[in-house]
């Protein structure tokens, strides 16, 4: 049981014992509320360049099951009250220790992380440091700053994927770092897509005469990407879109609109999201740090605000054949939603 500290970029500092990686890491430190889903979690590249601590006490019950995975791994370090030495789940490959370790992400544990938790919650996200020794400096620590998310998360090539047999609709997907999920499900239900990387130009977009364009999920500043912005911005209303998580946000900045940093985020998968003008609430899965300012983005009709703190949680553009969401869709969303929004473009086209 060797000895870890976590020390944020105040000074606090909170002693753990060292499982996963050996090495000192600095991230950006956020809190995730799922109760499951910790793989999930583990492998979502929304959370580059974070340091990520999860609210729920037991972590690792079930072990590591690589066919759950959403993508490859880009924390910074993983925190949790416990973590299970002794996974049982039929399913089970291996277990926490030993997925940390292959990719090199340090962790701590038997810390308060309700304690921690509340200071993020009071204070904001901040920096932090899992390390050995409590560092003389934090100069490194405070001077940390996430950079270069979608040059690091995204495809950087374009890739095509065809269903058996004849396909419904050829859907584009431009991708902002998390589109694993979204290609699964596309195929399965019959469409057709094409993967884009994040430095695909306007010209190249339009040129696949795809029947409609998402933007997938990311990580990062969604203010640093001003090439995507303008791409999104030159295909606005020349294709129907719809735009999830940072695709939402890059949308709403492509309108002329605004986004703002949240005191500590959403990150989890019981987030209220309440349909604008119904009594329906949708519980959602959601990692951003980042939302759009309410009544920013030209054109936009709120469709969706966050029951806990009121943010804007959907957008749509109703001349333009185009909506968006902060958080994760459910299937019906792509396959009954946007689809119908597809086809009202094509026969507006006509």
């Amino acid at each position: 049981m060797k000895k870890r500290y976590l020390v944020l970029q105040d000074g606090t500092a909170f002693e753990g014992y060292a499982f996963g990686a050996d090495k000192v890491s600095i991230g950006e430190l956020v809190f995730s509320t799922g109760m499951v889903g910790y793989i999930e979690t583990l492998t979502d590249p929304c959370y580059y360049g974070q340091i990520v601590m999860q609210t729920f006490p037991m972590v690792g019950n079930y072990g590591i099951i690589e066919s759950d995975f959403i993508g490859e791994p880009h924390l910074k370090g993983y925190v949790v009250r416990e973590h299970c030495k002794a996974p049982s789940n039929f399913r089970c490959e291996y277990d926490l220790d030993t997925f940390l370790k292959n990719n090199g992400i340090p962790g701590i544990y038997g810390i308060d992380t309700r304690e921690v938790t509340n200071i993020i919650r009071d204070k904001g996200v901040m920096n932090a440091v899992i390390c050995d020794e409590i560092p003389a400096s934090l100069d490194e620590v405070k001077a940390f700053e996430i950079k270069d998310a979608l040059k690091n998360t995204c495809a950087k090539e374009k890739s095509e994927y065809i269903p058996e047999g004849e396909y419904k609709k050829h859907i584009a997907v431009l991708d902002l770092g998390s589109s694993k999920y979204i290609e699964q499900s596309l195929l399965e239900k019959g469409y057709k897509v094409t993967l884009l990387p994040h430095t695909a130009s306007a010209d190249e977009i339009l040129s696949l005469s795809a029947d409609g364009l998402i933007l997938t999920e990311g990580a990062g500043d969604p203010r640093e990407n001003e090439g995507v912005i303008a791409t999104v911005r030159a295909v606005f209303g020349k294709i129907p879109m719809l735009g999830i998580g940072l695709g939402h946000q890059l949308m709403a900045l492509a309108r002329g609109g605004k986004v703002e940093k949240l005191l500590y985020g959403h990150h989890g998968a019981n987030q209220p999201a309440n349909i604008v003008g119904g009594a329906r609430t949708l519980i959602t899965t959601q990692n951003h740090n980042f939302v759009v300012v309410d009544g920013t983005a030209e054109g936009a009709v709120l469709t969706h605000k966050n029951l806990n703190d009121g943010t804007v949680e959907g957008l749509k553009y109703e001349k333009d054949y185009a909506f968006s969401l902060q958080f994760e869709p459910s299937d019906d969303v792509i396959t009954e939603d946007f689809v119908k929004e597809m086809e009202e473009f094509a026969n507006a086209v006509k």
